[in-house]
């Protein structure tokens, strides 16, 4: 975990006009859900940055102890363990992420599942042992996942699992968490923020006299060391890419994606990358992920049909490089790059 001291020194101080207090930019980071989230953001005073990152920061750990599938002590796995018995109560914030996520199963017709977990950890080992999934246990597995398993209670806030069921939620989590953090900082009277939790970025208000946040989209081939060819604008608006650049498995000459689809148990062949824009992080995040399963076609179809929402796909095939965007999507594209 990395504090917020070192971090904490301002990069960059504005004067505002009319004898108002001076702007500055304050920058920290902290490891959280196995990944660094990133908080930027504007105010007048170094106590008050303090005082409200580590508030958003706390927020995330706590989250962080609650949807880990990771942490066996975590709430989610404590749930999972009593999985085939009665509805358990739980935290207004496992019931809301839970409740989301089922939503986007249902609309995405199970291309995002939170039950996927079993096949999930068969990936992570195949991942480690550069090998497939046995067939038989890959099947097995398949037979645990399907998000009608879950069954919620909105009045009684409880959950019960069918024998079995696994979850993980590792494709709405992080969007989750940063959209909770700007909640956070805007509780605290700062609104001019980026929360980015690995690639789930969610942003308030734009910096001062900027029209937005500028966010760059990694190119297909070499995201993590090519600088980005396209920039989008953002404010009050959340970004997630879903895509098979850092987490990938080659065996027998084909590339396997993290991303699993939950019907097939198989990991996404080929160069493929998803950035979806929404109104929230949970959104963005769960739905990168719908539509990368969905593919272009369908997987526009559901951007669309979801309020705020537009997408861009990439999709590498023997032809080149496919390019497919809602018809938004273009709008939120800044001219030119950014300095």
């Amino acid at each position: 975990m990395v504090g917020l001291c070192p971090a904490m020194i301002p990069a960059l101080a504005l004067w505002l006009g009319g004898g108002e207090p001076r702007v500055e930019r304050f920058e920290a980071v902290e490891t959280h859900m196995g990944s660094p989230f990133k908080i930027i953001l504007y105010t007048s005073d170094d106590a008050t940055a303090r005082h409200a990152m580590k508030a958003a920061f706390a927020r995330i750990a706590s989250l962080d102890k609650a949807l880990s599938d990771y942490d066996p002590e975590s709430e989610l796995m404590r749930l999972c363990e009593k999985s085939g018995g009665p509805p358990v109560r739980v935290s207004d914030d496992l019931f809301d992420v839970l409740s989301r996520s089922v939503a986007m199963a249902e609309r995405s017709d199970g291309a995002f599942d939170p039950t996927i977990a079993p096949v999930v950890r068969l990936w992570r080992r195949a991942r480690r042992d550069g090998k497939l999934p046995d067939p038989e246990t890959l099947a097995h597995a398949r037979s645990l996942v399907g998000y009608r398993k879950i069954t919620l209670d909105p009045v009684a806030k409880t959950v019960r699992l069918a024998s079995g069921v696994k979850l993980d939620l590792g494709g709405i989590a992080k969007g989750y968490a940063s959209e909770a953090a700007v909640k956070i900082l805007k509780a605290n009277g700062i609104t001019q923020t980026l929360v980015a939790g690995a690639g789930d970025i969610v942003v308030g208000d734009p910096p001062p006299g900027l029209k937005g946040w500028s966010v760059g989209i990694a190119p297909l081939d070499r995201p993590g060391t090519s600088k980005p060819e396209q920039f989008l604008v953002l404010r009050n608006r959340a970004v997630s890419t879903a895509g098979d650049a850092e987490r990938f498995v080659e065996i027998g000459g084909v590339r396997y994606s993290h991303i699993v689809d939950p019907k097939t148990g198989l990991g996404q062949t080929g160069r493929t990358s998803v950035t979806v824009v929404a109104l929230d992080g949970a959104t963005a995040d769960a739905l990168d992920t719908a539509a990368s399963v969905l593919g272009p076609e369908r997987g526009i179809q559901l951007v669309r049909a979801i309020e705020g929402a537009e997408a861009l796909f990439l999709r590498r095939s023997a032809d080149g490089e496919v390019r497919v965007t809602t018809p938004g999507f273009q709008a939120l594209v800044q001219p030119t790059n950014p300095p």
